[in-house]
């Protein structure tokens, strides 16, 4: 059972990594988007290709545009930080309690 303890760990640890990474890519392209940018530049087009499914996913089933200004990226985050604060503990107890 140890094997699985310490995959579960991993996956755990990896999953807070990616979910931090994502978090920032996100925060970037909110605030890069302020500024109307080149939409030919590549880190331009890599951030939008990375954020706008899952924008467009929150946007289907939430209305997010107010005044003007989208609060998507704010739902991710918020969403993310569930995620790290919710999924990846319960990942990390269950490893802990299958040693």
């Amino acid at each position: 059972m140890f094997i699985i303890s310490n995959f579960l760990l991993a996956v755990s640890h990896v999953l807070d990594i990616a979910l931090e990474v994502y978090k920032w890519i996100v925060i970037f392209s909110a605030l890069i988007s302020f500024v109307n940018p080149d939409p030919y530049n590549p880190v331009v087009k890599f951030l939008r290709s990375v954020t706008e499914p899952v924008y467009r996913l929150v946007r289907r089933y939430i209305p997010t545009v107010f005044y003007n200004v989208d609060f998507a990226p704010f739902i991710v985050i918020l969403f993310i930080i569930f995620l790290q604060r919710f999924l990846v503990p319960t990942i990390q107890q269950l490893a802990y309690k299958l040693q």
